[in-house]
């Protein structure tokens, strides 16, 4: 590897681990800075359990030694134990709810670009014909509607209604994985086909397309051989946003069908003030975005030689 690949290596690297390191001490201080804590409850316990419990997780020290003590932890890959869950440690429940998020995101980022960029393909090719508008207004729907409506309809309809699909709940069966995939890529999939589009009728009303039309090149092989890897440049710089959608969004999917992912362990530790699961969930998401972020930039250098050319 020569000395320049690897500067810029190591310069990603060290930003990465920055990007974390000021990531979890914000966090850090604002989760300590709440008005509550995690023994708050509506049943107030005696004193001396409240500070038996302060003192056994470190709550009693100043906010500094406290900080001092949780980063050396994470630093020896040790996450802390629960507050809400204490027979697990942080570690155990991200293991086990990890796989669920990273298996249901995965799959719905898959169906968005598996659906949206064909469906982009063909309402550009029919630009301002009917089904072109069709497909633009069922896109705007999907944006314009919230993952928190989207999921509880999605249940009325297939559920209650159909009785197709379970309303909730998680046995690990593609059953119970249905409906919270769908709900979670439903506004990427609208938004996959509205960028696929725009960017392709940008690209095909391009001069040098222009000018292959004249030289009598079809229509299939202009759009498959010269206007498609560029018109899905901004598909692919559009990934890491759709990877922060999904995670967001999976916080409301599945506290809205009950599955025992990331997202629900972070909206419960959250509304517990579990402390250390809410900041483990917040390194682990950020180190898997600060990582997706780097491939897809890789992955553009690749696909644009302009990229490509700017940093060699």
């Amino acid at each position: 590897m020569s000395a320049s690949p690897f500067r810029r290596v190591l310069s990603r690297t060290a930003e990465a681990l920055l990007t974390l390191w000021l990531l979890a001490t914000l966090c850090f201080v604002l989760l300590r800075s709440a008005p509550g804590g995690p023994f708050d409850t509506e049943k107030t316990a005696p004193p001396e359990v409240e500070a038996a419990l302060a003192a056994q997780y470190r709550l009693d020290q100043p906010l500094l030694s406290q900080y001092g003590h949780w980063l050396a932890d994470v630093l020896r890959g040790d996450l802390g134990p629960s507050f809400q869950y204490p027979d697990y440690t942080v570690n155990q429940l991200l293991a086990a709810g990890l796989p669920i998020s990273l298996v249901n995101g995965g799959l719905a980022l898959v169906l968005a670009l598996g659906i949206g960029i064909p469906l982009g393909v063909w309402a550009a090719l029919r630009a301002g014909r009917w089904t072109d508008r069709l497909l633009m207004f069922g896109a705007g729907l999907g944006l314009a509607v919230p993952k928190f409506v989207a999921a509880p309809l999605l249940i009325l309809v297939f559920a209650v209604g159909l009785q197709w699909l379970p309303a909730g709940g998680w046995d690990g069966g593609w059953r119970s994985a249905v409906l919270p995939i769908i709900a979670l890529a439903l506004p990427n999939l609208a938004y996959c086909a509205r960028l696929t589009r725009a960017s392709l009728l940008e690209v095909l009303g391009a001069d040098y397309l222009r000018a292959a039309r004249g030289r009598g090149l079809s229509e299939a092989r202009l759009l498959f051989s010269h206007a498609l890897r560029p018109g899905l440049l901004p598909v692919v710089a559009w990934l890491s946003p759709a990877l922060i959608n999904v995670v967001s969004g999976s916080a409301v999917v599945e506290q809205v069908f009950g599955i025992p992912g990331i997202g629900r362990y972070f909206v419960q530790g959250a509304l517990n003030r579990d402390y250390t699961l809410v900041l483990g969930v917040v390194l682990v998401v950020g180190a898997a975005i600060v990582l997706i972020n780097a491939l897809v930039d890789a992955w553009r250098s690749r696909l644009d030689p302009r990229l490509r050319d700017a940093e060699a």
